[in-house]
């Protein structure tokens, strides 16, 4: 058993961390939302009243966290994580941030001594439920090596993907693929009911031939064709829009810095905006269907 502390309670956090408690280990957990806390405490956790709280005396820290400035508050101020840790503690960072700040803050753990490793997931709520997450990690060989057993808890695959920030540049390119491919698939389902094609027939076709994608034949944004979709759920979120908004600001943001050229991944971010402003932001990111059908309204 190791004494693990969670910061970070949300929709993804808790289900990860109530895994880890699954698995045997002592699992100190602390969230802004006193109810959140509060939920995880009674599924088997440890409530702590604050950040400084949960790790004191924690062998291996896990964050999930909303964005980079919060990432870098938790670990960095004055009362942070970096300024509490036990001495040789493992930290692992599962939220999604811009690449700087992931090495930013490693590279300030590092100085202090410790080994810390940036480790977004991909697989939504339900993932981080089943247990069945990817993680895209980046980090010292050492430091993922120690960190694989805990990772294997909460997630099924695990890919290191190089130095410190890599484990963010992973997720950030792979949520512009998702982004750009449901808007794609959407717009298709689209036109299709324009031109009187029904819309299991275009799956039937799409998904045997080059039109297949995962947000075609997993995610399918239409009701029917794919039953666990959450299409079929009113698009209740696995995922929401503006959980998708914010990865493809993210990728435009390094697109910038890095002067790639990724016209596809700007016009997606655009689309995604005008859909979070039209109301659909809180909605699972495949609502983007009946977006362009002009009946987002029927969901919200």
């Amino acid at each position: 058993m190791t004494k693990i502390a969670f910061i970070g309670l949300g929709n993804m956090g808790r289900p990860m961390a109530e895994n880890l408690v699954k698995a045997g280990h002592q699992v100190v957990g602390f969230d802004m939302a006193a109810a959140s806390v509060q939920a995880f405490a009674g599924n088997g956790g440890i409530a702590a009243g604050s950040s400084a709280e949960a790790v004191a005396g924690a062998e291996v820290i896990v964050t999930m966290l909303p964005a980079g400035p919060h990432v870098r508050g938790a670990y960095l101020d004055a009362k942070g994580i970096l300024a509490n840790a036990e001495p040789g503690a493992l930290l692992i960072d599962c939220s999604t941030i811009d690449v700087d700040s992931a090495r930013a803050v490693a590279a300030e753990a590092s100085d202090r001594g410790f080994a810390m490793i940036d480790a977004p997931v991909s697989g939504g709520t339900g993932g981080a439920t089943a247990a069945t997450l990817t993680f895209m990690v980046g980090g010292p060989d050492a430091a993922v090596e120690q960190a694989n057993t805990y990772l294997s808890q909460m997630g099924k695959t695990i890919v290191h993907c190089g130095g410190a920030g890599t484990g963010q540049a992973a997720k950030i390119c792979n949520n512009m693929i998702l982004g750009i491919s449901m808007a794609a698939v959407s717009e298709a389902f689209a036109l299709a009911e324009k031109l009187g094609l029904d819309a299991q027939k275009l799956y039937d076709v799409s998904s045997k031939s080059s039109g297949q994608c995962w947000s075609l034949t997993t995610y399918c944004p239409t009701p029917g064709p794919v039953p666990t979709s959450p299409s079929n759920r009113g698009y209740a979120p696995g995922f929401t829009a503006d959980m998708m908004l914010k990865d493809l600001k993210l990728s435009q943001q390094a697109a910038q810095a890095s002067g790639a050229v990724t016209p596809l991944g700007a016009e997606a971010m655009t689309i995604y905006q005008l859909l979070s402003a039209a109301g659909g932001g809180a909605k699972d990111f495949s609502v983007m269907l009946p977006y362009l059908k002009g009946k987002l309204g029927d969901f919200l």
